[in-house]
């Protein structure tokens, strides 16, 4: 008994060590322990890839739900751009790495027809994304390239017989100081903006 009196405190925390382990062992595995915060961990709304609790609105208790009929997101196989003016092939499709600018080179052509209507609207796009750098005549003189050295001059013997899947590529991947503009512009712009150079790198 003075064995007991003299360490009560410990004998209170070896009672209370056991009483926790055996209140964990009765749990079940559904059995969720208490949280501090739970927003933090689970979200509030409805998410589609992570669900805690049954749904009671939707059908199956699930948050993911089908897609509306005939709104799946799928690739483009058919654009047109309006009677008489029709690319022939699919403008979205371009699984090419960004280190094969040889087969850039080799393969694509411009599916978009070369007219007034699409040739404007490369000026235009081109005075949108690229004219800060490159300048308005291509010449490399834009108010960017001023500070950001090693902008090419599209009519120099280097550049001015590059074709259309070179330029594409660069657009969409970038090369040498240039960044990215794949995700900037669809690929139909990117397109047109290919029509554009063209007529800079014919203008010296």
């Amino acid at each position: 008994m003075d064995f007991l009196r003299k360490n009560v405190g410990y004998v209170w925390l070896l009672g209370a060590v056991v009483v926790i382990v055996l209140m964990s062992l009765g749990r079940g595995h559904d059995d969720r322990p208490l949280e501090y915060s739970p927003n933090m961990y689970y979200s509030v709304g409805y998410e589609p890839l992570k669900q805690i609790d049954r749904n009671t609105i939707n059908p199956m208790g699930l948050n993911m739900r089908a897609p509306v009929k005939g709104t799946v997101s799928r690739r483009n196989y058919n654009t047109k751009f309006g009677t008489g003016d029709e690319a022939i092939t699919d403008l979205m499709v371009y699984d090419i790495p960004a280190d094969s600018m040889g087969i850039s080179e080799r393969t694509l052509e411009n599916p978009v027809p070369l007219n007034d209507n699409t040739l404007k609207e490369g000026e235009l796009l081109y005075g949108r994304y690229c004219i800060h750098c490159h300048g308005e005549k291509g010449k490399g003189d834009g108010t960017v390239a001023k500070l950001y050295k090693g902008v090419p001059v599209y009519s120099s013997d280097a550049l001015k017989n590059l074709n259309d899947g070179h330029i594409y590529h660069t657009i969409t991947y970038g090369k040498g100081r240039m960044w990215p503009h794949g995700s900037q512009m669809t690929p139909e712009e990117r397109w047109k903006i290919v029509h554009w150079v063209h007529k800079l790198q014919f203008n010296p």
